[in-house]
């Protein structure tokens, strides 16, 4: 097993590599639509919304998430009569959502190691925010950023240089940690280094930038990179 040198900066996406967004499939179901179409509506306001960040633009992730979700209730049969309150529900259990089980030992034997931490979402910075404070993680990350705050949306290079530029560090010397394959290869493409947290055993598109690292959690990331 390769143990990489360890990068002095870790940019830590959030929904799904940090959060575990199994409640939002529960919310989906209370509003009434069936559970599975949760993970239906989350992959199409991500793809809107790189496919706005093409064109230029930097739409606001709520905007996006209640359009998807209007358009996803228009086409299902027992949609809910007021669409726009079940959208709102669904949105707001982002501000509540757990942990995954490996990430605070991660992130705390990451930090322990010397690393810096940093998030980078294309949501909302409050949702890393309580992600973090609920946990007491808040004190372990220097920065919680959201690409809000950056010319577009992540995968494109601006997003991560964006971190970068916050944080003072060359490309090189950072590492971006992410579940999404499309993630780690904007963040490769962009020079960082990109560790992909492969929790579920999925395999790694062959189609995409590989990662430099590919772990099932935060605390065998923190393993690799302390060797």
């Amino acid at each position: 097993m390769s143990h990489p040198r360890a990068p002095q900066l870790l940019v830590l996406d959030v929904n799904e590599t940090l959060s575990d967004m199994t409640p939002v499939r529960a919310r989906f179901a209370e509003v009434g639509l069936p559970e599975h179409l949760a993970a239906t509506w989350f992959a199409g306001l991500l793809r809107d919304g790189m496919a706005l960040t093409v064109t230029g633009d930097n739409p606001s992730f709520a905007e996006l998430a209640r359009a998807s979700f209007g358009s996803l209730a228009a086409t299902t049969p027992a949609a809910p009569a007021d669409v726009q309150r079940a959208a709102d529900a669904v949105l707001e259990t982002f501000m509540a959502l757990p942990l995954h089980p490996d990430v605070e030992p991660g992130l705390r034997a990451l930090a322990a190691r010397g690393i810096r931490l940093v998030t980078l979402s294309n949501g909302a910075s409050a949702v890393a925010e309580g992600l973090l404070g609920r946990a007491g993680l808040d004190g372990l990350v220097e920065h919680v950023l959201s690409v809000a705050d950056a010319p577009r949306w992540k995968p494109d290079a601006s997003a991560y240089r964006y971190a970068l530029e916050v944080c003072g560090v060359e490309p090189a010397a950072a590492m971006l940690v992410a579940v999404h394959p499309w993630d780690t290869h904007g963040a490769v493409s962009a020079g960082l280094q990109a560790a992909y947290v492969d929790r579920l055993g999925v395999p790694y598109p062959a189609t995409m930038r590989p990662p430099t690292l590919t772990v099932g959690s935060l605390t065998e990331l923190a393993e690799r990179l302390g060797g």
